[in-house]
């Protein structure tokens, strides 16, 4: 419904490639209190960026479109600051977080404007 200029089974393939990315991450957290808390987070947030954009394609109306991409920006932008939790306080390297913190904001960017380009078209 949103104009992304991305197609939607791309997207949807590419969110369920940052939900494995995150798993992944999860599993390699070192087993500190503060990885465990975080990386839960992170795990929550992280997968449900991919749950609800494929949502998304079952959206019945554009206002309902409009309500579930708001949801998967919020916990986009929820991933990219537990992904710069761990990095900033040096849970994990920095420079083993940067690409997926760059994925996250780079998700962050098209989920953004498609809620807008939705937005604007209703």
């Amino acid at each position: 419904m949103g104009d992304i200029g991305v197609r939607p089974q791309d997207l949807r393939e590419r969110t369920k490639q940052f939900s494995y990315r995150i798993i992944r991450l999860s599993q390699s957290l070192p087993k500190t209190r503060e990885a465990d808390v975080i990386g839960r987070q992170v795990l929550r947030s992280g997968t449900a960026v991919a749950a609800n954009y494929r949502a998304t394609g079952r959206a019945r109306s554009r206002a309902e479109f409009i309500a579930k991409i708001g949801v998967v920006l919020e916990e986009a932008d929820e991933s990219a600051f537990w992904l710069e939790c761990l990095s900033d306080n040096h849970i994990l390297p920095p420079e083993r977080l940067s690409d997926l913190i760059v994925e996250a904001n780079e998700l962050i960017a098209i989920f953004a404007s498609s809620r807008k380009t939705a937005k604007a078209n209703s």
